[in-house]
């Protein structure tokens, strides 16, 4: 009998290590091409819109209206971006974002896990992922590569992880704790 249960528990050890090693691989497939070149601070203007270099249209700085209230993280899939919303409605922090192959449906979710470091099926080491859901079956969630590989996602694969630079990953860590409000709007 407990020969039976160990390879039961080995057989979901290994399942679990895959499922982190894919998520880790969707990360690393996701970071924009200035992964690794130095940021400019990337704290919010009160309002108004910029305009990315080499970008085809405007990028809205402003939190999208009908993203709720109070502290949450708010991703607008249209625009590629991110915010950190702090006490008050006041922007922390907001952000360009590489997406993977596969969007969440725009709705409210909150930070089902984190993990602080792992190595993709790429061989490429992620950290600061956070999940907040799953989408037809793939998890979803923010990550960042620590050796700035800035790869475009394979649009042959089902791919979740939303490429962030790594000085936004840590921001996204600090901020989004397990629980954490998420809106994804479109």
């Amino acid at each position: 009998m407990a020969r039976s249960s160990s390879g039961f528990v080995a057989g979901l050890t290994v399942a679990a290590v895959a499922a982190v090693g894919f998520l880790a691989y969707q990360a690393s497939a996701n970071a924009p091409d200035t992964l690794g070149t130095p940021e400019k601070a990337t704290k919010s203007p009160a309002a108004g819109a910029e305009k990315t270099p080499g970008a085809t249209k405007k990028r809205t700085v402003a939190v999208p209206e009908g993203s709720g209230t109070g502290e949450r993280v708010v991703y607008a899939l249209g625009d590629d971006r991110v915010w950190l919303v702090g006490a008050g409605d006041k922007v922390r922090r907001t952000f360009e974002v590489m997406p993977g192959t596969v969007d969440p449906a725009p709705g409210k979710y909150t930070v089902t896990s984190r993990t602080a470091a792992v190595t993709g099926s790429d061989g490429v080491p992620i950290e600061h992922v956070v999940l907040f859901t799953a989408a037809g079956g793939v998890p979803v969630g923010f990550s960042a590569a620590v050796d700035g590989s800035t790869a475009e996602p394979d649009a042959t694969k089902k791919l979740g992880g939303i490429r962030e630079g790594r000085a936004d990953g840590s921001a996204m860590w600090e901020f989004a704790g397990v629980g954490r409000p998420v809106v994804v709007v479109q």
